[in-house]
């Protein structure tokens, strides 16, 4: 149980949907199932919302988020998109890589941590909700 709000995990109804679609259909695939299987944790024990009912400081699909990297102070602009959208080097992160799955609906504030592929943890805080679709009346994509 996380004791911290900022830090408890809230998906839109239509992310919630599309990402449990998107778990049923790729967990065959071995690659990812790992990442598959943190998101499905997630998606167990997250609280779940009407669209137009999310706060505007949660990381919902397709926000463009503001981190700052705790090991360095480096600051980086994000979106966190599905696998098919993602281009790394333009900032689009999967929301099945390990930053993106620590990301996905977190508010303003919280401390995302992942494992890298060479075992190291990283964390980040989410300084700002730079966009969020639903913030700007987008409740369907």
């Amino acid at each position: 149980m996380q004791d911290d709000k900022r830090d408890r995990r809230v998906f839109t109804d239509l992310d919630y949907v599309r990402l449990s679609t998107l778990v049923i259909r790729d967990s065959a695939a071995s690659a990812a199932a790992s990442s598959l299987s943190s998101i499905e944790t997630l998606l167990d024990e997250a609280q779940i919302v009407p669209s137009r009912s999310v706060a505007p400081d949660v990381v919902t699909m397709y926000s463009q988020v503001l981190v700052r990297h705790v090991d360095d102070g480096s600051v980086g602009k994000l979106t966190v998109c599905y696998p098919f959208d993602a281009e790394p080097r333009a900032g689009f992160i999967s929301v099945l890589s390990p930053l993106g799955t620590s990301l996905i609906g977190l508010s303003l504030g919280a401390l995302a941590t992942w494992a890298c592929p060479d075992g190291a943890t990283r964390a980040a805080e989410l300084e700002a909700v730079l966009f969020q679709p639903e913030a700007s009346g987008d409740y369907v994509t």
